[in-house]
């Protein structure tokens, strides 16, 4: 296969990604998400086309998007080159989906997915061709089978492409979702990998559908769950001020949305991300032995959740 066929093969299944993923939540929902076509055409800053898909104000899904975008430009911006500092003003292609879903309920985790491919054509060179992506789990309230069954599905999605790749990708997720402001994780990770090449072109493409491919598996079990736990205004408040870490790390530190509002993307797209509802307090801590307190002490530290059992609880 050529480039050009390559694109349009990966293209083509993230597209598909979007829509079984789109399908499946809908249906475990009930509420349609928004459906959003647009284009940008030649001789902006950007080109090309997406799709975004959104709901509001669902049973499940309080505010959640699963988005899909081909872009194309004329100079990487520098949250694209971080690790490739020759690449930088490179003509280029983006393609990927991007999913966050903030759930109605306090017990039911805030996830995030992302799988995309770059490519840049640096003058008088072949193309440069390399992925990105992972997911990860951010919950408000813990549940150590719940960390355990998503990193699992993690892991098996890794499977295929050698055993070392899962703990690499895991610690490199512990270590990018990390507010070093706070000095805390943003939740109990997942896998994330960027910038990665090593694999070739083929099978830097099937790593892309086998880390899509594994999302629904690997967070809708947990939704339904908990889905229907009973909660207050208690939860809510504790929930709302946990977004607000969310928030302040996906504007600052995540270089997806630094990359899409510097590349001149769009907006509306791009801010999807955020929660519906978000809260901060001056020097607040949790109160020791609450629930609320456990998150810190139990969740949000770095830990082998794939090796868990109610058994041998790891320490």
């Amino acid at each position: 296969m050529n480039a050009q066929a390559d694109t349009r093969a990966i293209r083509a299944y993230l597209l598909e990604l979007q829509q079984s993923i789109v399908d499946a939540l809908q249906a475990e929902d009930g509420k349609p998400f928004v459906h959003d076509a647009w284009t940008r055409s030649p001789g902006g800053r950007l080109e090309g086309d997406g799709i975004s898909r959104l709901v509001e104000d669902g049973a499940l899904i309080e505010r959640g998007g699963c988005n899909f975008s081909h872009v194309r430009g004329q100079g990487l911006p520098p949250a694209a080159t971080q690790r490739r500092p020759a690449l930088a003003g490179a003509p280029f292609e983006a393609l990927g989906v991007s999913l966050v879903l903030h759930p109605r309920n306090p017990y039911v985790p805030t996830v995030h997915l992302n799988v995309r491919m770059f490519a840049a054509q640096p003058a008088g060179q072949a193309p440069v061709v390399w992925f990105g992506g992972g997911m990860d789990l951010t919950p408000y309230y813990g549940f150590e089978e719940d960390a355990a069954h998503f990193h699992r599905a993690c892991r098996a999605a890794l499977a295929p492409f050698g055993a070392a790749l899962h703990p690499r990708f895991k610690t490199w997720c512990d270590e990018y979702f990390f507010l070093p402001h706070r000095g805390e994780p943003r939740g109990v990770g997942g896998v994330f990998y960027d910038d990665f090449d090593e694999l070739g072109l083929a099978q830097g493409v099937a790593l892309t559908r086998a880390v899509g491919d594994a999302f629904l598996g690997a967070w809708l079990p947990i939704a339904q769950r908990r889905r229907h736990t009973p909660y207050g205004e208690r939860e809510r408040d504790f929930q709302a001020y946990r977004r607000g870490r969310y928030v302040e790390f996906n504007l600052v530190f995540d270089r997806g949305t630094l990359f899409g509002l510097q590349s001149g993307g769009r907006t509306e797209s791009i801010l999807m991300s955020m929660p519906p509802r978000a809260a901060w307090r001056y020097a607040w801590e949790p109160q020791a032995g609450t629930p609320e307190a456990r998150l810190y002490s139990d969740f949000l530290r770095p830990r082998d959740w794939a090796a868990w059992s109610p058994a041998t609880p790891i320490p």
